[in-house]
């Protein structure tokens, strides 16, 4: 294959004309630094994938959500919609004193319906929506303080809501959902 021939198929791959994860005949690979021509195997090296990875994870942030939750700091709730039809709007309780709960606009990094926290004295998160590093939307136990500033930097809803919420994450998938935190 000519140099010219394997710059153009480099250049079709980078916007995105092939994607790599179909080979000629018609086996799915899961690896995204791999591309094929006729038969032929090419791995794409350093910052060719990185930008492919790049513009396929802002596609994806693009892509219109399903499931939206909506954290309104200043009054401490949050509305949570399903194909831009209001579910529910439940009390919360974000950062207290001295603590932060990040702003803006967050995909799911991951869920867990058990987890127990690793930095603050090993507290239940039941049903934990992770969106920012260690930061969650999750179940307390601290009914009496939702609706008021009280976590150490997580959105804290009852159980129940958690629950409900973890469920429809779970079920249009975490790809699909974005979680908005504003004042």
């Amino acid at each position: 294959m000519s140099r010219s021939t394997l710059a153009l198929l480099f250049a079709a791959f980078s916007f995105g004309l092939m994607t790599g994860d179909v080979d000629a005949q018609g086996h799915r690979h899961k690896n995204h630094n791999h591309m094929w021509h006729n038969g032929k195997h090419y791995h794409l090296h350093g910052h060719t994938h990185h930008k492919i990875h790049h513009a396929k994870h802002k596609k994806r942030l693009a892509e219109k959500p399903v499931v939206v939750a909506r954290v309104d700091v200043s009054s401490q709730s949050i509305e949570v919609s399903v194909n831009g039809w209001s579910y529910g709007t439940w009390p919360v309780s974000t950062a207290g004193r001295g603590y932060h709960t990040p702003h803006g606009t967050f995909g799911v990094q991951r869920l867990a319906a058990v987890y127990y926290s690793k930095k603050y004295d090993n507290s239940p998160m039941p049903h934990s929506v992770f969106f920012s590093g260690g930061n969650a939307i999750h179940g307390s136990y601290h009914i009496r303080s939702l609706g008021h500033p009280a976590s150490h930097g997580c959105v804290r809803l009852s159980p129940e809501h958690a629950a409900e919420l973890y469920a429809l994450v779970q079920k249009y998938g975490p790809r699909h959902a974005r979680i908005i935190i504003a004042d």
